[in-house]
């Protein structure tokens, strides 16, 4: 590092160092003199050394409580807090070292009460008047050569975005708009409210506007989807900062600037969960999530990991996917034991030796093929992994002694008409009546689409509109419940608690959403126009596709639990000797390769289920389909 760089770095804190040792001595100087003034008979003195003493003890004091930490142009109540706290620790430390060198000869014990005071107030006087000089300069004389924006929402975070962009050449923020009546023609911080929300367009247009920042993170999704709409009828760019759970999770800085998304749209409002009987379920406990590399599995590792469990196994038979969730959680949970696992959960043997090795004592189950229209030509594939896989982990959890064993399943295995639907149907009913045959608690929880998750409708419609469309959509009328990946995995832990064993919980998705009104507003948010500029192609439907998702089958006669946002589906009871038939000769049709008899098998375990929908003749014009269409 040069001189210049080294002497920029270092002056300024010497300076300031040098500012709160003259303000000590004043302070100590000042305690003094109001002491004497109270009785002028007597002479004020100071002893040889007794400057020198308050110095150097005082010096160690603000070196010791980090106050040369704080950077003055942002002063605020804690630094003040800190400076009163170390001008008492200090009046402390300096009556013990003072008493040490003269038994605190000439020096009273009133002033050592009123000196901490008098310094507080000599320390703390200039930094609130630096900060306030500063915050007026920017107030009379802010940025003209930056970007014009207007920022939406006057509250707390609204005013923090408007300090940092203040200090941004990028950016001049020309006022704010809000819906409270009380905040009509006032200023923040010298920048002026200039309206309401409904007066956007109007204000953004004779304020000479070119970008609009929403700040209301904590504003619920359908306000948000009200701002964004008045945001699109203005035609300028528009931005917003992090939702107040995404910044509390980490998962973005406060006042970060980003854009919309369209979990912010989609979503819900905050779930609220019991998290102490979440904790007494996982703290402390030996977990395993099979799966942990995907969208939801990884979720549910963070989460699990954030609640302090002893150990984590993750089974995952994705190399990529294990090794970046096994290194963020190394980095983010190292006094947690983490075991990866390179695994196929069809591979009995390997599972076998995993459950001998680990014990866990509860088992989340994510491991599964999902995707729709790639399965309908693959029975087999899909029934040895979401079905046989289930039944060996699920065996083995019941054989080693597991406390909870929690499926994940889906909406698609209610009426199934697909392959993947049926594999786990049939995977939900081995666990249901698993569960009457042993000391395990085995829970389903099922649940509609995740937002932004592998191979989900999100990622291929923005790359779409990336790529100038045009946006394929299967049919009109389609629709999907849709949740984001958090909410879904707080969910599935919450429902591990509610669960006595043998219940099907269904998540509380909210109201379907259209695919197409999905698509337009995607197109909206990347800056385009639907149609004109981004056309969507309908492709028919698929396959094995439903128009709509259902949650509960008709005879399953659905009720309430204590969580308001989960529901319990009644148990259909299967006779346990006709299942373990049927899953016998299933798995021998598996190892043969024998797709007639595999589905012959799926048909006794599922007389309902009607093949005429659910299987493709020629698979290679069902995945050419899938590269057009969306996946959901």
């Amino acid at each position: 590092m040069s001189l210049r760089k080294t002497i920029g770095i270092v002056h300024p804190r010497v300076a300031i160092i040098a500012h709160d040792l003259l303000m000590t001595a004043l302070a100590w100087w000042a305690a003094k003199e109001l002491r004497y003034a109270l009785d002028p008979s007597l002479q004020i003195g100071f002893a040889q050394l007794e400057f020198p003493v308050v110095l150097a003890v005082q010096g160690l004091i603000f070196a010791w409580t980090g106050l040369y930490k704080g950077v003055w142009r942002f002063a605020s109540l804690p630094d003040l807090w800190n400076i009163l706290r170390a001008a008492v620790l200090g009046a402390i430390a300096i009556y013990l070292a003072l008493f040490v060198y003269n038994r605190l000869d000439g020096v009273p014990r009133s002033v050592l009460l009123l000196y901490p005071f008098v310094l507080a107030m000599c320390l703390g006087t200039p930094r609130v008047a630096y900060r306030v000089w500063k915050d007026s300069r920017l107030a009379l004389f802010p940025n003209q050569g930056g970007q014009r924006v207007l920022i939406l929402g006057a509250e707390s975070a609204g005013e923090a975005l408007l300090r940092d962009l203040q200090r941004d050449a990028r950016y001049a923020v020309v006022g704010f708009v809000d819906d409270r009546p009380s905040l009509r023609g006032a200023r923040i911080n010298g920048c002026p409210v200039l309206g309401s929300l409904e007066q956007l367009p109007d204000v953004a247009r004779e304020a000479a506007v070119q970008m609009l920042l929403i700040a209301l993170p904590a504003a619920s999704p359908a306000d948000v989807r009200r701002v964004v709409e008045l945001c699109d009828g203005t035609g300028l760019p528009y931005r917003t900062v992090p939702k107040l759970e995404d910044v509390v999770a980490g998962r973005a800085q406060f006042n970060e600037i980003k854009e919309v998304a369209i979990e912010d749209l989609l979503g819900r409002d905050t779930v609220e969960l019991d998290w102490t009987a979440i904790r007494e379920t996982l703290t402390g406990r030996r977990v395993l999530v099979t799966g942990g590399g995907g969208s939801i599995g990884s979720e549910l590792c963070r989460q699990v990991a954030r609640l302090g469990a002893h150990s984590l196994t993750v089974v995952e038979r994705s190399e990529y996917n294990l090794y970046k969730i096994g290194r963020e959680l190394r980095a983010a949970y190292p006094e947690m034991i983490f075991n990866g696992i390179l695994a196929d959960c069809g591979d009995e043997v390997a599972m076998r030796r995993l459950f001998a090795e680990t014990k866990p004592q509860v088992v989340f189950h994510a491991a599964a093929y999902k995707h729709v229209p790639m399965l309908q030509g693959q029975l087999r594939a899909g029934f040895r992994n979401n079905v046989l896989g289930t039944r060996i982990v699920a065996d083995l959890s019941d054989r080693y002694g597991v406390e909870c064993f929690v499926l994940i399943s889906t909406d698609k295995a209610v009426n199934p008409t697909s392959v993947m639907g049926a594999c786990k149907r049939i995977a939900e009913i081995w666990c249901q009546n698993l569960n009457a045959h042993s000391a395990t608690r085995f829970i389903t929880v099922r649940f509609g689409n995740v937002l932004d998750s592998a191979g989900s409708v999100v990622p291929l419609f923005r790359e779409q509109i990336r790529g100038g469309g045009p946006v394929t959509i299967t049919h009109p009328e389609i629709s999907r419940y849709f949740m984001t990946i958090p909410e879904a995995s707080q969910l599935i832990l919450q429902a591990a608690t509610l669960g006595e064993g043998g219940e099907i919980f269904a998540l509380d998705m909210g109201e379907p959403i259209k695919i197409r009104d999905l698509a337009e507003q995607m197109i909206r948010l990347a800056g385009k126009k639907p149609g004109s500029e981004i056309p969507i192609v309908y492709t028919g439907l698929r396959s094995g596709e439903k128009l709509f998702e259902e949650l509960f089958h008709p005879l399953e006669n659905y009720t309430a639990t204590r969580h308001a946002k989960i529901f319990l589906a009644q148990h259909r009871q299967v006779s346990w000797e006709l299942l373990q038939v049927q899953f016998a000769k299933a798995a021998e049709a598996v190892v043969e390769f024998d797709e007639d008899h595999l589905r012959q098998c799926v048909s006794g375990l599922l007389p309902s289920f009607r093949w005429s929908d659910a299987v493709q003749p020629d698979n290679v014009i069902s995945m050419r389909r899938h590269e057009s269409g969306e996946s959901v």
